[in-house]
């Protein structure tokens, strides 16, 4: 007889595939575009607002963690996520005629509807952590976020190659990126539909007994400390990583870098956004999130400071880039870590979709305020903004009273499943 804990292995295997090769070849394409649309907003609207674009993308990633999560609870994770990546297959099309236009308005539209695919492989991280019980879920977070690896490497170095096979089929060169983005799309949604059919009502099973308004579940949820805390840390690392990441393509084009070197300068960042994700699952595990959350300010406040250099030391941008990339993971996994174990299920669903819209919406306002700060002071003046943004933090994790590892009291404990960890996603 094949014991319980090899068993529940085996069925995790099959939906943590589909889940990690969906944020995968997400990523891929999120990247190039994501790049791409910052130097086409200076060509259609100029420096100063060429962040709109971009923040278009991160308004459609805040819509589509918020909306897809409340698919999410009532419908499971296959018709969520295949619904998110559907949604950017059609943004991938209006972006790049957007571009065969010259048309600032429809590209906008299109960044939008291809955020909403992003959204959803954000989201794929809290389904993996439902597969493990609660001791493991910053290790599958970490995996699902370490997914992000395969852009990182690829997408960047993609944008020259892309911008000269679509100047072969003569279309305008930057359309290139979106044509990628149209077939990600549709093998991430491939790929989410192979997951498991969540069972009738296991999400609505783990609601609190006597719970009869879920209304005030969520509410009580947001006042919760760990909650606020989270909040607060993934925002404050999404704000200072957006503003100098996305800016430092068009600081380097205006200094007259090529489309190699800004793609080899933002892949130097991705690797650090996603290469050590494991690690940092591992220190969410063993060490606890807040200390995660603390060493990613740190370097987050260590890569602003190096980034402070002229324009023409891409090698220093290189190490700033990727310090960058590095913090940002660890706030990021560290903050998904205080909910994924702090919290039960019915409780993570009511502010999972929540606390990404917020990280997500307050990281649109600074790519938009990013283009105006390098517009008009410069990008010294920028890096220094963002280092001081991401101390904001450090006031609530000062008063936190210890590790909140355990799931929270006043919700029922997470049901176990035949995955041997929570229902599946």
């Amino acid at each position: 007889m094949v014991p319980a804990a090899v068993e529940a292995r085996r069925t995790r295997h099959r939906p943590m595939a589909a889940l990690f090769t969906g944020a995968a070849v997400t990523h891929v394409p999120m990247v190039g575009a994501s790049t791409v649309s910052t130097l086409v907003g200076a060509q259609l609207l100029s420096p100063l607002w060429s962040g709109i674009p971009n923040a278009a993308g991160i308004v459609g990633s805040a819509v589509g963690t918020l909306t897809l999560a409340a698919v999410l609870a009532r419908r499971g994770s296959r018709t969520a996520l295949v619904l998110g990546y559907l949604v950017a297959a059609v943004g991938a099309v209006v972006a790049g005629g957007a571009v065969l236009a010259d048309a600032a308005g429809p590209l906008m539209v299109g960044m939008l509807l291809l955020g909403v695919g992003n959204g959803a492989a954000q989201l794929a991280r809290y389904c993996a952590a439902d597969l493990y019980p609660p001791d493991r879920r910053g290790f599958a977070v970490g995996v699902v976020v370490w997914a992000g690896t395969v852009g990182a490497l690829a997408g960047p170095n993609l944008i020259a190659p892309l911008a000269r096979f679509s100047a072969g089929l003569g279309l305008p060169p930057l359309a290139g990126p979106y044509l990628l983005a149209l077939v990600g799309a549709g093998a991430a949604a491939a790929a989410s539909a192979t997951l498991p059919t969540t069972r009738a009502g296991t999400r609505r099973a783990a609601l609190t007994p006597g719970d009869t308004k879920p209304g005030a579940v969520s509410v009580g949820v947001w006042r919760r400390p760990v909650v606020r805390t989270a909040v607060v840390s993934m925002t404050a690392g999404q704000v200072s990583m957006v503003a100098v990441m996305t800016m430092a393509p068009l600081h380097m084009d205006m200094h007259g870098h090529d489309l190699g070197a800004v793609g080899a300068v933002v892949s130097s960042h991705l690797l650090g956004m996603f290469l050590l994700a494991p690690l940092s699952g591992h220190i969410v595990d063993r060490f606890g999130a807040r200390t995660a959350i603390l060493a990613g300010i740190g370097l987050i406040a260590l890569s602003t400071m190096v980034a402070l250099v002229p324009a023409a030391a891409s090698a220093q941008l290189y190490v700033a880039l990727f310090l960058l990339g590095s913090g940002w993971n660890l706030t990021f996994v560290g903050g998904s870590g205080l909910l994924t174990q702090s919290l039960t299920l019915a409780d993570r669903q009511h502010v999972q979709g929540g606390v990404d819209a917020v990280a997500w919406g307050a990281s649109a306002v600074a790519s938009v305020g990013a283009g105006m700060v390098l517009g008009t002071v410069g990008y010294p003046v920028l890096a220094v903004s963002a280092g001081a943004a991401v101390l904001l933090p450090l006031f609530l994790l000062a008063r936190a009273d210890g590790p909140a590892a355990a799931p929270s009291s006043g919700g029922a404990e997470d049901p176990p499943d035949r995955h041997g960890g929570q229902p599946c996603c």
